[in-house]
């Protein structure tokens, strides 16, 4: 008798051991040393998953990673899609992530104002896209954050790019203000273009686009220096001062040459210089220039401005720019 309560002692602490060295391989630390990255592919089964994860170092067995997935696991299906897996994940957690559909999210980050060119070298240099995509027309993007997964194409972001701002812009000119300076949702596009190259200051931007609107309704040039430098960089930083001869160029953009709105956007504006063009300030300024501060100061008349002009040269000088 003695001998079999030994035996069954044994077997119970050897079961108990199996146990445990289960336990410590399904919910445990993992294999891998570092942060790896798994793709799996859309329409995998478990299987090929754990195929995917056991190559990449992620687990050690497929085939244990399966059986203990059946046991242990909620039994949801898994999702497709980039997994970003830290060091020493236990397959427990993968599995957890993979039901969960807890991806990698890689984005693609357009700022307000981003030129097309600017916008296409975003493309170009974001890792996981593929295939190759045209300069999109100047204002046709819509500022934001663009999510996008690995094998994901450049034209399938940018059509997505473009149709927010189709939307956007066809619900805000919906809701535009009666007698405003634009007559069509082009026209505001190239107008808000314009407000988002002068103004970085969200506080001002109704007030820029009032200036712009009632230059527009004067019949006065607008002048404003952006769109005197696009035609010549395409929106890529001029790094000098505007030549003399720029100034009086006549191209179509250049609206000191000529009176009302250039004949395009000059830059992919953002919802809220958007919105401004379409419900500006009440104001009746005309001009604006920097006031040192990274605002600007207003003038309804011309002796206003020279005065504000003659302000901000002399901050100028104090700095040692002039």
């Amino acid at each position: 008798m003695r001998k079999v309560g030994c035996l069954g002692l044994l077997i119970g602490l050897v079961a108990l051991v199996a146990a445990v060295m289960v336990v410590r391989g399904w919910g445990g630390s993992g294999p891998a040393p570092r942060t790896l990255t798994v793709q799996v592919a859309e329409g995998s089964s478990l299987a090929s998953a754990a195929r995917a994860l056991e190559s990449a170092g992620a687990i050690t067995s497929a085939s244990r990673f399966r059986l203990f997935a059946r046991v242990f696991g909620s039994g949801e299906p898994i999702k497709a899609g980039e997994y970003r897996i830290p060091p020493r994940t236990s397959p427990s957690d993968i599995l957890k992530m993979l039901q969960g559909g807890k991806v990698l999210q890689r984005l693609v980050v357009v700022p307000e104002g981003y030129p097309s060119v600017l916008v296409h070298d975003a493309l170009a240099k974001a890792d996981g896209l593929t295939g190759n995509v045209p300069v999109p027309a100047e204002g046709s993007v819509l500022p934001d954050s663009y999510a996008f997964q690995r094998g994901d194409t450049r034209a399938s972001v940018v059509a997505r790019m473009q149709k927010a701002m189709r939307d956007y812009l066809a619900a805000a000119w919906a809701k535009r203000k009666p007698g405003i300076a634009v007559t069509t949702p082009q026209q505001a596009i190239i107008l808000a273009s314009i407000v988002e190259k002068e103004t970085g200051k969200p506080s001002e931007r109704r007030t820029v686009a009032a200036v712009y609107a009632n230059r527009l309704k004067r019949g006065m040039p607008l002048q404003a220096d952006p769109t005197v430098i696009y035609p010549i960089t395409r929106g890529r930083p001029l790094g000098r001062r505007i030549l003399r001869s720029e100034l009086q160029a006549k191209n179509g953009y250049n609206t000191y040459a000529e009176a009302g709105l250039p004949v395009g956007p000059i830059a992919n504006p953002g919802r809220a210089s958007i919105d401004a063009v379409l419900d500006p300030a009440q104001s009746n300024a005309l001009y604006f220039v920097a006031d040192g501060t990274g605002g600007h100061v207003f003038a309804d008349t011309l002796d206003q401005h020279n005065a504000n002009v003659r302000k901000w040269y002399a901050i100028r000088r104090q700095r040692g720019e002039m």
